[in-house]
């Protein structure tokens, strides 16, 4: 009996470890790829948050405004500086992405080409999240500039 006891508590935790997951395995689809084209396309927009590997740098975004234009092309400047780049929005196994690609080499700019994953959206704020292949997070906060 005690036998059985245990073997129904290890089906237990495995199934319990099976429920939990990155964000990888997480299908939930919080908003659709014309909803975030409709959103970004509208006005400028800032960083307010960028971690990356546990560590803010959102200051490196700072006094940067962000336009995504409704031709895919995507552009980032504080007066002195332009930064150029690409944008497109699709969703990958029922997830929604948003893919930035700056032609930028090397610095700030570099570090967020990534295709994001969409946490949440309203019109005036879109949180994003990208897992990399080591199970490193990256967090990355766009609010629209009013």
């Amino acid at each position: 009996m005690r036998k059985i006891q245990l073997i129904s508590i290890y089906a237990l935790l495995v199934f319990a470890c099976i429920g939990c997951s990155d964000d990888s395995d997480d299908s939930t689809q919080v908003s659709s790829p014309n909803e975030i084209t409709t959103t970004v396309t509208n006005g400028e927009w800032i960083v307010t948050f960028y971690e990356e590997d546990g560590i803010v740098q959102t200051s490196d975004f700072s006094g940067y405004d962000f336009t995504f234009a409704s031709n895919g092309d995507l552009s980032a400047t504080n007066g002195m500086d332009t930064q150029l780049g690409v944008w497109s929005t699709y969703t990958d196994s029922g997830q929604t992405k948003l893919d930035l690609q700056f032609t930028a080499i090397s610095g700030p700019f570099q570090e967020i080409n990534e295709d994001w994953r969409v946490i949440s959206r309203t019109l005036t704020k879109i949180e994003l999240r990208d897992v990399s292949g080591d199970g490193s997070v990256d967090l990355l906060t766009f609010e629209k500039n009013i």
